[in-house]
């Protein structure tokens, strides 16, 4: 069974929002009482190529898509309640058809 996080107690919100792509992803940085660091975003339907600095999780909250890890010729489904991790220093591709995929990034 997967289970969703529906919110995120404690944090700190930017109320400026983070727009890539020409607007299809959105995304809010949060800042959570121990210091970690996430974000809360939209990805559009779209095909995006996102770099990374430290190593990411991304955990879908509703929609879903497909992603490709640099190196990967395999694209991955994954939906609401699912999470898949991307290494620092690195880049993942992600393809959103349907509904768009709310999500959660936890960095590490």
């Amino acid at each position: 069974m997967t289970t969703t996080t529906d919110t995120l107690n404690s944090a700190a919100v930017a109320t400026k929002a983070n727009v890539y792509f020409d607007g299809k992803c959105v995304s809010h940085s949060l800042t959570l009482a121990d210091g970690t660091k996430k974000s809360v975003g939209v990805i559009l339907p779209s095909t995006l190529t996102f770099n990374t600095g430290a190593p990411e999780i991304m955990e879908g909250t509703a929609g879903s898509c497909e992603y490709l890890l640099s190196g990967s010729s395999e694209w991955v489904a994954s939906g609401a309640g699912q999470k898949f991790s991307v290494p620092g220093n690195s880049s993942f591709q992600i393809r959103v058809t349907g509904e768009p995929y709310s999500y959660i990034c936890h960095f590490g």
